[in-house]
């Protein structure tokens, strides 16, 4: 029911900023909010962000509170993820995921393609 489409990624230094995009199209049930997880290289997945598109909350990994910042443009379908102040430690496949509130990514229905982010020394 619903299509996720995420872009931004890229190379960066340390302490440099990037802003993730992933566009929406289809319906999505009641409740559902849109978030993203990110894979590092053999690991697993790991919840990043989420916001409720009632507008009413956010949500963040612990690690990147301060730095991270998940908004959304209602008019154009857009969740957004603002990366400034990027670590080594950030480098990853970052996904777009719609879906009820979890932190678990079997828990979500619908994912991106994902796109690759890696933070220089």
């Amino acid at each position: 029911q619903v299509q996720l489409v995420e872009s931004g990624g890229g190379l960066v230094q340390a302490g440099g900023s990037l802003r993730l995009s992933c566009a929406a199209s289809g319906r999505t049930a009641s409740g559902y909010v849109l978030g993203w997880f990110r894979q590092a290289p053999g690991k697993e997945h790991k919840f990043v962000a989420a916001i409720n598109w009632s507008g009413n909350g956010t949500y963040y990994l612990e690690s990147v509170k301060g730095r991270f910042t998940i908004s959304r443009d209602d008019a154009k379908n857009t969740v957004y993820l603002q990366m400034n102040s990027l670590k080594p430690e950030d480098t990853a496949v970052y996904y777009c995921v719609a879906g009820p509130f979890a932190t678990r990514p079997n828990d979500y229905p619908y994912w991106g393609q994902g796109t690759q982010v890696t933070v220089s020394s």
